[in-house]
């Protein structure tokens, strides 16, 4: 079943926009008559019923309604500066958001090769991701943050930063608790700072290791993002 990204959506009847509509009519070719499914992005998945298949306005009837479709017991948010070669976080934001993510943010670092980013590109990056695996959620995209200013305000469920810098670090299997949120700090290419480690420890972060291999940025969050999933049997 096609699936549309409609975060707009109420009411039994819904017309798509032009764009999707163009997408709906023209490239997948749907009829009058075909099922079709929608999400808003806040864990509501329809069953619709195309009722007018125009390309500029296809009317949709939805006939059925899930509220909090595929939410998962837990929350995982990945921090994350980005690469150079933005292709390479873009690729990230797709897998992560295909396996299970519930935000993410971008980190500005002391060794940060790139200060900025497109969000609306990236927030597209992610909807595409969405409609892919048939999820009713999207990832929240936070702006970007000084990392400084990401530690301080961050509270929420266990605090882990990944590094290959020296110093003691746990594997994330034998710190982490299934079932409790987690946030995870990935660095950039040239890694956190040592300074910028021991800021996020005492800030309460615990240091951790994603296996033995030295892992690229985009790498180590897909690593990070599977493992939380895998832990929790997801």
């Amino acid at each position: 079943m096609h699936l549309f990204y409609t975060p707009d959506i109420e009411g039994d009847v819904y017309t798509l926009n032009p764009e999707e509509s163009k997408h709906c009519v023209r490239v997948l070719r749907l009829e009058k008559g075909d099922e079709v499914a929608l999400v808003d992005g806040r864990g509501g998945y329809y069953s619709g019923i195309i009722t007018a298949a125009v390309i500029k306005g296809c009317e949709i009837e939805i006939v059925h309604k899930i509220e909090a479709y595929g939410k998962r017991s837990f929350r995982l948010h990945i921090a994350i500066a980005p690469t150079k070669n933005i292709d390479r976080i873009e690729w990230m934001l797709e897998k992560c958001t295909e396996i299970g993510t519930e935000e993410f943010t971008m980190l500005r670092t002391a060794r940060s090769e790139r200060k900025e980013v497109k969000a609306e590109r990236l927030e597209k990056v992610i909807v595409s991701a969405v409609k892919q695996s048939l999820k009713a959620y999207v990832p929240g995209l936070n702006p970007m943050t000084d990392f400084k200013h990401f530690i301080a305000s961050c509270k929420e469920g266990q605090r882990f930063i990944a590094h290959c810098n020296e110093g003691e670090k746990r594997r994330l299997d034998e710190v982490y608790i299934p079932g409790e949120d987690a946030v995870i700090l990935i660095g950039p290419e040239g890694d956190f700072s040592d300074e910028e480690v021991g800021w996020a420890v005492s800030a309460g972060f615990v240091p951790i290791t994603l296996g033995n291999s030295r892992l690229r940025t985009e790498t180590a969050g897909i690593v990070a993002c599977h493992s939380i999933g895998f832990m929790n049997k997801v």
